[in-house]
């Protein structure tokens, strides 16, 4: 009964994350209800704060938060108006608690043995890593890259943001020009398109809502794609940082914002993390390491491992899965630098993968494209025309606003409208967002269940001789994964591997106080992705690290002996036996 109704209370707890996008506080009533109701399951903490003084929420979701072991990281919202990478986050964080609740719920189909596997997984989640940046695009309709965020140093003319017209939006002007570069649709009035030869006008030029700082009374500036604000979060991590000059928003230094420096302080602190989500928006597509090379300078077993998320992906999903550098850099053979998952990656051994959430594409009946970038920048005027007829059908005509003539004291006559991306471009229709939520978090929930699990299998005291005994000790890994996580990082210096170490009381004794503290070496895990060498049909084999080790200790006298088992990464064991 009290099962029964902590779960009831779990429902009732929602603020409708599953079906709308939630304002900072509502994000943090959210949290903070999970954690006053389940203290024993949730934990809330701030990671720091940011220059708008709102709070980098994580939460912190399973039993013995404080017991270091294999984890998962959860994050969304890098980007500011990619707002559906919070409602994914908060999905899997309530279907998590969901888990703990009723142990024997049927959870998205997934089976008690994954159930288990995942049940002593703990789940780091920061749904929103950019809060003044959302908060901007849900308040003020402003398109904010990641942070908004100005450079005080820039002096150059450049277009800034803001309201013109008094609705409380900021979207877009156009003004009449022969020169123009975008006419308006005759199939969709108000659509704008890009201008063709045969076309015979008006025509426009298209600006953001806003005004332009340092405007000469002349040159108008080209609208860049940060805009006003600067950096962009996604390239200010540490792995492969280059500065402004080779990567637009790449921050003064590596970690020169304080929602990128508190992360990777986070996941320094906390080397048991083993796999890490990165959800964007949009396009319906896992994109995968390596992000700087091809897939032929990739590791063969982390290359194999990847090949089963992204079959699970794509089964669960519908999103096939690329990688970064041969279908995700926009311009060919040059990789973006500062990027989180590279980080995760390669910094922090984790099996990490973006998503970006919201199948726009494939709704639109788009086939699909190699590479799959392709897909931003090849659409034809009959595929946005139909991305138009979309909006009117299945997104009750969100995106498209009308057009309305305003008098703006830079540029004269302009009219204020047009476009407004958040839903149903940048992210789903309300409407979609609940199927969405739960096929990721069915795919998250299977991935947690892969973390390598150690396990004591034997603690003996085995009498040698008059007071002498042999301490026997077996170890394994009953997890998917080695302790080494994955093949590419384990010489990494920090990425031990596990040791036990020997406690005596109570008149017992070791023979040879050396042999205290001994190693066990990594264990591997019993899994080996997909396509790998082991699944060569006329020659099935084991291969791989054992995963199992013995240890043994002498000891001389009777009392009680403790061993530790364990490491920074696979998390740590305890057990106790009685000598004599």
């Amino acid at each position: 009964m009290a099962q029964n109704k902590r779960l009831s209370n779990l429902e009732a707890l929602s603020e409708g994350f599953r079906h709308r996008y939630l304002d900072y506080a509502a994000l943090s009533r959210q949290l903070q209800s999970w954690a006053r109701c389940y203290p024993d399951l949730a934990h809330l903490a701030s990671l720091g704060q940011t220059p708008e003084g709102r709070e980098l929420w994580l939460l912190t979701v399973g039993p013995e938060a404080a017991h270091r072991r294999p984890a998962v990281w959860v994050d969304g919202n890098l980007h500011a108006i990619e707002l559906a990478g919070s409602s994914v986050a908060l999905a899997i964080a309530e279907d998590v608690l969901r888990l703990h609740l009723a142990a024997d719920a049927a959870l998205h189909g997934l089976p008690e043995a994954v159930r288990q596997s995942i049940s002593s997984v703990p789940f780091y989640i920061m749904p929103r890593i950019s809060p003044d940046g959302a908060e901007a695009v849900l308040t003020g309709g402003h398109y904010v890259r990641s942070v908004p965020r100005r450079d005080p140093q820039r002096r150059a003319a450049h277009w800034r943001a803001a309201d013109v017209d008094g609705d409380g939006l900021a979207l877009l002007m156009r003004q009449e020009d022969p020169a123009g570069d975008f006419v308006e649709a005759t199939a969709v009035p108000g659509m704008m398109l890009p201008r063709e030869l045969d076309d015979q006008g008006p025509f426009y030029r298209i600006y953001p809502e806003g005004f332009i700082e340092g405007f000469d009374g002349r040159q108008i500036p080209i609208p860049a794609l940060l805009a006003d604000y600067a950096p962009d979060l996604n390239r200010n991590f540490p792995h492969a940082w280059a500065p402004e000059h080779q990567q637009s928003g790449a921050g003064r230094y590596p970690t020169s914002e304080p929602e990128s420096r508190a992360i990777v302080e986070f996941a320094v602190q906390h080397p048991n993390l083993f796999a890490w989500l990165n959800l964007h928006t949009f396009g319906g597509v896992f994109i995968r390491p390596l992000g700087e090379a091809a897939d032929a300078e990739m590791d063969r077993s982390d290359l194999s491992l990847y090949a089963q998320v992204a079959a699970w992906a794509e089964q669960l999903t519908g999103y096939p899965t690329v990688s970064g550098y041969e279908e995700f850099t926009y311009e060919p053979g040059k990789p973006l630098h500062g990027d989180l998952t590279d980080f995760a990656y390669h910094h922090r051994s984790c099996l990490a993968l973006v998503c970006e959430l919201w199948d726009l594409f494939a709704r639109l009946g788009i086939e699909r494209k190699v590479p799959f970038v392709d897909h931003y920048t090849h659409l034809t005027r009959a595929q946005l025309i139909n991305l138009a007829h979309w909006d009117a059908r299945h997104n009750a005509s969100r995106m498209l606003r009308p057009w309305r003539k305003v008098h703006h004291p830079q540029l004269g006559t302009v009219e204020v409208g047009g476009f407004d991306p958040r839903v149903g471009l940048a992210n789903p229709p309300y409407e979609r967002l609940a199927e969405l939520c739960a096929a990721q978090s069915a795919l998250w929930l299977r991935v947690a269940a892969l973390a390598p699990r150690l396990s004591i299998e034997r603690l003996e005291a085995i009498p040698l001789g008059e007071n002498t005994y042999r301490l026997q000790l077996t170890v394994a890994n009953h997890g998917y994964l080695p302790t080494y996580i994955l093949a590419s990082a384990r010489h990494l210096p920090w990425n031990e591997p596990p040791y036990a170490e020997l406690a005596t009381s109570n008149g017992c004794a070791l023979a040879d106080h050396h042999e205290r503290r001994q190693q066990v070496g990594h264990l591997g895990g019993w899994g080996r992705g997909l396509f790998g060498a082991a699944t060569v049909v006329p020659y099935p084999h084991s291969q791989g690290d054992a995963p199992r080790r013995s240890l043994s200790w002498t000891l001389q006298g009777q009392g009680h002996a403790t061993v530790q088992v364990g490491s920074c990464r696979a998390g740590w064991l305890t057990a106790s036996v009685q000598v004599g």
